[in-house]
């Protein structure tokens, strides 16, 4: 299918193909089990301490819970004594390990449509708890990355080497980075080693792990531009990208009925229920445009719209269920979504429903 310039592919959207929440796909540690078996571990060892599969880890489209991926990770910093084995792990790998987004992003015309590329479509194809934003000014631009389920050092010694990596190949050979930013604290005795290897300054406990590299960069035309493949494949990410936000927001809304039904919710429960952090989770409802408290306010009123049909409980014991302190607090909220009381919705209902009875019998 296509309109104007933009072929868009119907797919299939197969959620088996992507990471749910809270996990990663094993192709970001390609390399490790070489670099541990090079440094005189053992791969196995350290992949099933962590609950890691060790067969499966070597299909580079497996997805292993990123607690996991980012324990394995310190765990071999410290057994084997390399204060920058993220840093080394890195080295072992090249910008693929992103999956089919780094076809994409090397496709796009210009290192900005490429890095969007990644910032828009790596949380799909790589993990959901990883975000990416690029920040411009005036003269300099960063490349920030996080993630909010956890937080390892190594980690981000690996993401460092990784988007640098990244950008020089979007920017060309004679791209340089202008500084790099990590939120913790690196220490004395490992500052140059990583400053030699990465080309610039790093600065340590800063606001966001990030690049920084000149701002004319982002308009640079991308080598290796492929305008045909670029929307084609962008028009496939977007469609099963869409698909992927609104089932989240199914996930959420079916946790919010459950929960109410019980008598208690909460954003953080819904987090945890769902594999990620509360701050992540109202990230994505907020990029869908929905809100946890929405959410949650829209569900009450319809439970209370099927309690009020369907039960004779009194509205006291309605409001409980359904979690409000007080009648008062519930009759409030479910005015200002329906316009009626509920004690005016019940009997407008309830009046319907016998007016419509002796047609049905007929």
């Amino acid at each position: 299918m296509q309109f104007g310039n933009t072929i868009v592919l119907s797919v299939d959207a197969s959620f088996g193909a992507f990471p749910a929440q809270g996990q990663i796909q094993a192709g970001y540690l390609r390399g490790l089990k070489r670099l541990i078996r090079d440094r005189g571990g053992d791969p196995r060892e350290a992949l099933e301490r962590h609950d890691i599969d060790a067969v499966a880890f070597e299909n580079p489209d497996h997805h292993i819970d990123c607690t996991s991926a980012v324990n394995v990770v310190e765990y071999c910093s410290r057994r084997l004594q390399d204060p920058l084995f993220g840093l080394h792990l890195a080295e072992y790998q090249d910008p693929d390990v992103f999956g089919c987004v780094m076809a994409l992003a090397r496709a796009a015309p210009t290192v900005r449509e490429g890095l969007q590329s990644l910032i828009d479509y790596v949380p799909l194809s790589a993990s959901p708890e990883c975000e990416m934003e690029l920040v411009t000014g005036r003269d300099v631009a960063e490349l920030r990355w996080r993630t909010d389920l956890c937080e390892g050092e190594q980690v981000n010694y690996q993401g460092l080497l990784l988007f640098l990596k990244t950008l020089e190949m979007l920017g060309g050979p004679d791209f340089r980075p202008r500084y790099a930013n990590l939120t913790f604290n690196v220490a004395r005795g490992d500052r140059q080693a990583l400053q030699d290897r990465v080309g610039c300054k790093v600065n340590s406990r800063a606001e966001a792990n990030a690049v920084a590299f000149p701002v004319d960069v982002l308009d640079r035309r991308i080598a290796t531009s492929n305008r045909l493949l670029y929307n084609m494949l962008g028009g496939c990410l977007a469609q099963l990208r869409t698909t992927t936000r609104a089932g989240f927001v199914e996930q959420v809304e079916a946790y919010v009925r459950g929960a109410l039904s019980d008598g208690g919710c909460s954003v953080d429960a819904c987090a945890d229920k769902l594999g990620t952090s509360s701050r992540t989770l109202q990230k994505r409802l907020t990029r869908n445009g929905v809100k946890f408290l929405d959410i949650v306010q829209n569900e009450r009123i319809k439970l209370a719209k099927q309690a009020l049909l369907w039960s004779e409980a009194s509205l006291d014991d309605i409001a409980f269920q359904l979690g409000y302190s007080e009648q008062t607090s519930f009759g409030r909220a479910f005015k200002r979504a329906t316009g009626m009381t509920p004690q005016g919705f019940r009997s407008s209902e309830s009046r319907k429903m016998q007016a419509a009875a002796p047609d049905k019998a007929n």
